[in-house]
């Protein structure tokens, strides 16, 4: 019966009304497909003037950008905000403009069964692009891709001169996601004219800039769009329902492939939608729960067009009683991290050093799983989680939410929901959708507004579980009856009774049991935690020492050991490494509750969570003798 419903969903989505149209499928070359990554230095030029709109209404896309005033060297991806020795530019509030200028190939402008495409991996927060002063297409939202046809405009000009004009604007409001307030300051006595403060109700730094690669693209006229993948098995038959949409004709001849990782066709179909069944099949696990964990397929649609796309494919199940988490039927134990897409002078901006790194850091932890704190992460990233087995909460950028549940930011909340699950759908290694991080939720119009989310959301992707982040006011939470998973937040002993270790174990519980006993549900402890300033050390244990957050963690994991054996199904640490936040009096140059420093250097509390993640993994019973230990990529 679940393999029927969840082919049935596929098919449902042919009719279903959705709010966006088209795919937005990642672009991977093939025989038929060229990339051109546009990665490096770009010009870059801050609208200083007090309205921000000096470069609107002097119309600087219509020419070079140095034309129009002083202009500055800014690498693409990455944040601009600690690029430059300027404190204007590191607290810059508005419009910032970016340029760059490349040949097109010849035989892309002279060909014109060529469809070329213009793809921003995200940028933030509000986006308009011109390519040679043509408006393109403009985005509301951080965090997630945007693209456009730009064939016609750069056929415009025969020598294949292109210039991509982007304006990128951070300035949050109570419609942003995630939400903000511009607050101007009018008393002449005490600040400058025209003096304003972007005030936010997250605790990171509000980073800006065009945070992950600009890609030109091509496909030829008549294309693969969207590809749409659900996975099943019975017994040793995998199942891989699929939907396929073509644009650009009327009809199309399609050939469906299933190639294992050696190349060898297991399967294949004709046609937009059918299902591949594949003998022996090789199932996708996590890290540590099998010799052989990511495993993917590789799914080579192509069209009589001649246009081909390959996609990575996972097969396994996943699915949720009143106390387990269920990976292909077998109980899955989250023992993971939080982590930010953050660190020195890149900021948010896309790095792969740092990508690299940070997942060979997770394997050493023998973490299997994170949540995307507070936004959806970059493609890349989720593609690497694919290849090693790294499980995914993955979380819309809704955190901070209060004051704003008016229709408008409904409308935003459903747009945001839908590009995640458009862009995440097809990763085997995201197995939750997180729609909102600590939300006032208390407040009458929440219930309404979160139950109109959580529905979307399933009604988007009925085949994984939905969830919302909690905070420790349980009374609060009005999302928390629609969600499959309740997930919560608490920091007893450092928001709550602060210094004071003895209540964690009276306090936690205590918890647990009100929510479990009134929802029924499985429960993830999605953040636990302490700031520790690395190297400072006192005994008796006091805060910020590496003592104080090492004793919090392990009085935690007494809790979580007597819970797991009922309805604990995970503990995520708040946080994988420390990172940047708003100056304030509570922050000493960012957040220090990470195991590791910002730099990625282990702290004392990293050992803690390392034995204790490697012991629960050894604790299945399932691990060949050669992952008894933890080993690196």
């Amino acid at each position: 019966a679940n393999i029927v419903l969840r082919a049935l969903w596929l098919f449902a989505l042919l009719d279903a009304g959705l709010l966006l149209d088209g795919g937005m499928l990642y672009p991977r070359e093939s025989s038929s497909r060229e990339v051109k990554e546009l990665s490096g230095l770009w010009v870059f030029r801050a609208d200083r003037s007090p309205s921000r709109k000096q470069g609107f209404d002097e119309a600087w896309y219509k020419q070079r950008l140095e034309e129009t005033g002083p202009v500055i060297d800014m690498p693409v991806p990455a944040s601009y905000n600690d690029i430059t020795q300027d404190p204007a530019i590191r607290d810059f509030i508005g419009w910032v403009w970016y340029e760059r200028e490349l040949v097109v190939p010849t035989h892309w402008i002279r060909d014109d069964t060529i469809r070329v495409v213009l793809r921003v991996g995200s940028a933030h927060y509000n986006s308009i692009v011109w390519v040679n002063g043509v408006s393109v297409t403009q985005h509301e939202g951080g965090h997630l891709p945007f693209e456009a046809e730009v064939s016609d405009v750069i056929r415009k000009d025969p020598t294949g001169s292109c210039r991509i004009t982007t304006a990128v604007n951070n300035t949050l409001t109570l419609e942003t996601l995630p939400p903000g307030n511009i607050q101007y300051m009018n008393d002449r006595t005490r600040y400058p004219d025209g003096f304003f403060v972007q005030s936010i109700y997250f605790d990171f730094f509000n980073y800006a800039g065009i945070h992950r690669p600009v890609l030109l693209y091509t496909t030829p006229k008549a294309y693969v769009d969207d590809i749409t993948v659900v996975t099943n098995f019975s017994d040793n038959t995998g199942l891989v329902s699929y939907i396929v949409s073509v644009k650009g004709a009327v009809t199309a001849a399609l050939k469906v492939t299933l190639m294992d990782k050696q190349g060898h066709c297991v399967a294949s179909s004709n046609g937009p939608f059918g299902v591949l069944k594949v003998q022996d099949v090789k199932l996708w696990w996590p890290y540590l729960t099998h010799e052989n964990p990511g495993y993917l397929y590789s799914m080579e649609v192509g069209t009589t067009y001649e246009d081909v796309y390959t996609l990575p494919v996972g097969i396994r199940t996943v699915n949720v009683t009143s106390t387990q988490f269920l990976i292909n039927n077998k109980p899955f134990y989250f023992h993971g991290v939080n982590k930010h897409e953050d660190s020195d002078i890149r900021g948010k901006g896309l790095d792969w050093p740092l990508i690299v790194k940070d997942f060979n850091l997770l394997k050493w932890l023998g973490a299997n799983s994170f949540r995307t704190s507070h936004y959806p992460y970059a493609e890349e990233i989720l593609q690497m989680c694919d290849r090693h087995g790294i499980v995914v909460i993955d979380e819309s950028p809704a955190v901070g939410i209060k004051d704003i549940f008016g229709n408008a930011s409904l409308s935003h909340h459903l747009i945001v929901m839908e590009e995640l699950v458009r862009r995440d759908k097809n990763h085997a290694s995201v197995v939750m959708w997180s729609v909102a991080n600590e939300p006032a939720s208390e407040m009458p119009p929440a219930d309404y507004y979160f139950k109109t989310v959580i529905k979307h959301t399933k009604d988007l992707d009925p085949t994984r579980p939905v969830t919302f982040i909690s905070s420790s006011n349980f009374a609060r939470d009005k999302g928390v009856p629609y969600v499959d998973v309740i997930c919560i937040n608490n920091y007893f002993s450092w928001y709550h009774d602060p210094g004071h270790l003895e209540v964690i174990l009276i306090q936690l519980n205590t918890e647990y049991e009100n929510w479990h006993g009134k929802y029924k549900k499985p429960i993830i402890q999605s953040e636990y935690g302490a700031d520790a300033v690395p190297g400072v050390h006192v005994d008796p244990p006091v805060m910020f020492t590496e003592e104080y957050q090492k004793i919090v963690l392990q009085n935690y994991h007494k809790v979580f050991d007597q819970k797991r054996a009922q309805y604990l199904i995970g503990e995520l640490i708040w946080n994988f490494a420390d990172f940047m936040t708003t100056q304030g009096v509570t922050r000493v140059v960012g957040n220090k509750k990470g195991i590791f420093t910002r730099q990625r250097q282990p702290k004392a509390a990293a050992f803690v969570l390392k034995e204790r993640y490697w012991r629960l993994a050894n604790e299945t019973g399932r691990l060949p003798l050669w992952t008894k230990y933890p080993c690196s990529l």
